[in-house]
């Protein structure tokens, strides 16, 4: 076995290793600490496809164990962080939603992001017009947008938005929509870049400012609003494509 051939396969271990630790953080409810082993994983699903294109490697191994990694971090994770959320909410407020819980488990609705996620990254690894560029919402991106709810309960001072995430209406929504994104017709375009002009990269700089701008502002709450920023410029960029912009 060439080792240098394997040392992208190490990293995507890496993902998966920073999957599960913060699969046990989240079941634990230490929705910080399984944040920040997510966007550890993100890290090093990013550098194991920019370290394979540096060494010259591919093959379906790697394509595979990409999508199992990403499984975990970017599909069990938010399942179930979304799960320990409508629980809590449930526990916190008894009366809500009394009716329907006789019926059906609520808190299972979060578990929709993992099997939503799940088909997701098996469509991906068949799907062969998502090389430069994502048909439907990102895993990560959905990842971190539901990593970032419980985090902006604790650290935001803005009431409104942490009154919408303590109501289990609002989250089975998110639920519902997020799943939808993943699997959409919506062009986004990727972040990685082939050259770093501003004329062929314009859309990823403005995203890239806007972003810097907001986590500098308004922290953990920057999170959700750069995710709908993200899908709203892909957009844009499909309604007013220019030429050679990639």
């Amino acid at each position: 076995m060439n080792i240098g051939k394997q040392i992208p396969n190490f990293i995507t271990l890496g993902n998966l290793l920073s999957g599960t630790v913060a699969v046990i953080f989240a079941v634990e409810g230490d929705y910080k600490m399984a944040a920040l082993f997510v966007c550890i994983g993100i890290i090093f699903d990013f550098f194991d496809g920019f370290v394979a294109r540096l060494l010259k490697v591919s093959g379906e191994l790697g394509k595979q164990l990409d999508s199992l990694a990403d499984m975990v971090t970017s599909g069990v994770v938010p399942g179930i962080i979304m799960y320990k959320l409508l629980q809590d909410n449930l526990i916190d407020k008894p009366n809500i939603m009394n009716s329907a819980v006789q019926i059906f488990d609520i808190p299972l609705f979060g578990m929709l992001l993992t099997l939503a996620a799940g088909f997701r990254l098996a469509k991906f690894n068949i799907d062969t017009r998502q090389t430069d560029s994502f048909i439907g919402l990102p895993t990560p991106a959905m990842s971190l947008f539901v990593l970032s709810l419980p985090l902006i309960t604790q650290y935001s001072d803005v009431d409104f938005v942490k009154d919408l995430i303590k109501n289990n209406y609002f989250l089975i929504g998110v639920t519902f929509v997020l799943s939808y994104l993943m699997h959409a017709e919506l062009h986004l375009f990727s972040l990685k870049f082939k050259d770093y002009s501003i004329k062929n990269n314009s859309i990823k700089y403005i995203f890239l400012s806007i972003s810097i701008i907001l986590i500098g502002t308004i922290h953990f709450l920057s999170i959700p609003i750069m995710i709908v920023i993200y899908v709203l410029l892909s957009l844009i960029k499909k309604v007013f494509p220019k030429k050679n912009n990639q």
